[in-house]
């Protein structure tokens, strides 16, 4: 039996039997990491660009943008590449480094989406308070601190899943090195002390989800206690995004990691990780994007300025490098 110490390389999942297949899968992968790539680089842009695009919120909206893209980055190209040059291996570093930012960056997102939950509740339940209690030091202070616990809860999984003696081969049932499949080539009865570290974190996480419960069930009371109708939709409408990217998250990692075993398949464990590694840091961007209108103002503002630039790069090649021109257009 091999145990950790004599592995050199992890064998991920192959996505497809077929070269054909394998292209495919390819080519469907890059999109989605482009689209991901745009939209949440389009955020980032817009939220760090624009002047009107200083609020609260949108400094949490710019940290959950970059988790999405740090945390897609992490998954999705080694996933491309092995499906292009029809291979499986990743190095036991590499596997160490993938569940290492996987899980810092996804811990740290849902501890984002908690503050972004008070945030509202603050700015709908307690709006003449907004000013003192998420002024920018405090808001500083909370995305450090959901960073920081990202990092936390990420090094004690990773030092203690990879401490742990691996005596049942190195083919890991999954396309990217995710703790669950790493504790199941693990000798019997060795995994108990990432029982109780996932313990801890499941305590963490229902925490964090009853704080966001919490929050919007006083919101929703107090925006149906207001007495007009137009505040009444402003309010929902101020709530809306959140909630549909929080429901996300919840709805695919809660699916993933405590669906039933009686219906535990490869296929069905490939299609639920995809579902909540790659979809909602794809689709937060569009969320936001589409119903958030100042970001949507942004965002046009972003669009036009570049393709002006590009136009005028394409009339004026000799005077105005294009990459120049795009490198200062918002220095």
């Amino acid at each position: 039996m091999a145990n950790s110490s004599s592995i050199s390389e992890f064998l991920l999942l192959v996505l497809a039997d077929t070269r054909q297949l394998q292209l495919l899968h390819f080519w469907l992968l890059l999109g989605i990491y482009l689209a991901a790539l745009l939209g949440n680089g389009l955020i980032s842009t817009a939220v760090a660009c624009h002047h009107r695009l200083h609020s609260p919120m949108d400094f949490f909206l710019l940290n959950l943008a970059l988790l999405d893209l740090g945390c897609i980055s992490t998954t999705l190209p080694k996933a491309m590449a092995n499906a292009l040059w029809d291979t499986r291996d990743i190095s036991y570093a590499g596997c160490v480094a993938q569940n290492f930012l996987f899980v810092f960056l996804i811990s740290a997102e849902y501890c984002i989406l908690t503050i972004m939950s008070y945030d509202r509740y603050v700015a709908i339940c307690k709006p003449l308070h907004y000013g003192t209690s998420m002024d920018s030091r405090a808001c500083a202070t909370m995305a450090a601190a959901a960073w920081a616990t990202g990092a936390l809860f990420a090094l004690l999984h990773t030092a203690n899943t990879f401490s742990l003696p691996l005596c049942q081969g190195n083919a890991v049932d999954q396309f990217f090195c995710e703790i669950p499949q790493i504790l199941q080539l693990s000798c019997s009865k060795s995994y108990l002390r990432e029982f109780g570290l996932i313990v801890l974190s499941a305590h963490v996480f229902f925490g964090c989800f009853a704080f966001i419960l919490f929050s919007y069930v006083q919101i929703f009371r107090a925006v149906l206690r207001m007495p007009s109708e137009q505040g009444r939709h402003k309010g929902f409408s101020m709530c809306l995004p959140h909630v549909i990217v929080v429901s996300l998250f919840l709805s695919t990692v809660v699916f993933a990691h405590l669906k039933p075993f009686s219906i535990s398949s490869p296929f069905l464990d490939l299609m639920v990780a995809i579902l909540y590694s790659v979809v909602p840091p794809t689709l937060n961007p569009v969320i936001y994007g589409m119903r958030n209108k100042e970001i949507k103002h942004a965002l046009n503002q972003v669009l036009q300025h570049a393709i002006s630039q590009l136009q005028e790069c394409a009339r004026l090649p000799h005077i105005v490098p294009c990459g120049r021109s795009l490198y200062f257009m918002y220095v």
